[in-house]
C-alpha cells in the first residue's frame, strides 16, 4: 500500500514542519518514506507545499502529480489541489479556514477545525499540528508516539518548551477524527 500525501497552505502555516514530522513519523513505523518540499516565491504569506510519499516498499520518485490524500490548511489550497486527489482518495482540510469545502463526492472528505482547537489549546500557532495529528489518524500508519519522536528530533536543539504543547496538539488532531468516525 503506498500513501501519496500533498499537505498545502501558505508560508508561516508550517506546512514543511508538517511534511518532515509526517515523513519522520513514518520513518520511525519501519516505513520507506520521501519528503518532497515545493515553495512559492513569496515566504510568509506565498503558497508552500509538500509531498510525502509513504510505503512498505521501495518508493522510486517522490514526485507525484495525483495523490491519495490532501490535506488543505487553506481555501486556496482545497480551490489549487482539490482535482488532483485520487478517486477513492481523501481530502482533509482545515476546517477553520476553508469555508467552501471540496465538492467532489468521489472521496472522503473530512473537516479539521484545526485553528479552533489550537486556541483552545491557548496555543494558536499550533494549529498545523492539531492538522497533522488528524493526516496520521487518517493514514492509520503513522502512531502519535512515532510524530512525537519526530517532534524531538527536529526541535529538541532549538525549541524544548513547544514539545509538550505540540504533543498535546497532535493528539487532540487524532482525536477529532476518533470523534467524527465515531458519529
Amino acid at each position: 500500500m503506498i500513501d501519496e500525501v500533498l499537505i498545502a497552505g501558505f508560508g508561516g502555516q508550517g506546512i514543511m514542519l508538517m511534511g518532515r514530522l509526517l515523513a519522520y513519523g513514518a520513518i520511525y513505523e519501519g516505513l520507506q518514506v520521501t519528503f518532497y518540499p515545493s515553495y512559492g516565491p513569496e515566504m510568509r504569506g506565498g503558497t508552500a507545499n509538500c509531498t510525502v510519499v509513504i510505503s512498505e516498499d521501495r518508493i522510486g520518485s517522490p514526485v507525484r502529480n495525483r495523490f491519495t490524500h490532501l490535506m488543505a490548511m487553506n481555501q486556496a489550497s482545497v480551490d489549487k489541489f482539490s482535482e488532483r486527489v485520487k478517486p477513492g482518495g481523501v481530502i482533509a482540510y482545515n476546517q477553520s479556514l476553508v469555508d467552501a469545502p471540496p465538492a467532489r463526492t468521489d472521496l472522503m472528505r473530512l473537516g479539521i477545525p484545526a485553528n479552533r482547537i489550537a486556541v483552545e489549546l491557548q496555543a494558536p500557532q499550533a494549529a498545523n499540528m492539531v492538522a497533522l495529528g488528524g493526516l496520521a489518524g487518517m493514514l492509520g500508519r503513522i502512531s502519535a508516539a512515532s510524530l512525537v519522536k519526530g517532534l524531538e528530533r527536529v526541535l529538541l536543539r532549538h525549541r524544548p518548551e513547544v514539545i509538550a504543547l505540540n504533543e498535546a496538539a497532535i493528539r487532540r488532531g487524532m482525536d477529532v477524527l476518533a470523534v467524527k468516525e465515531g458519529s
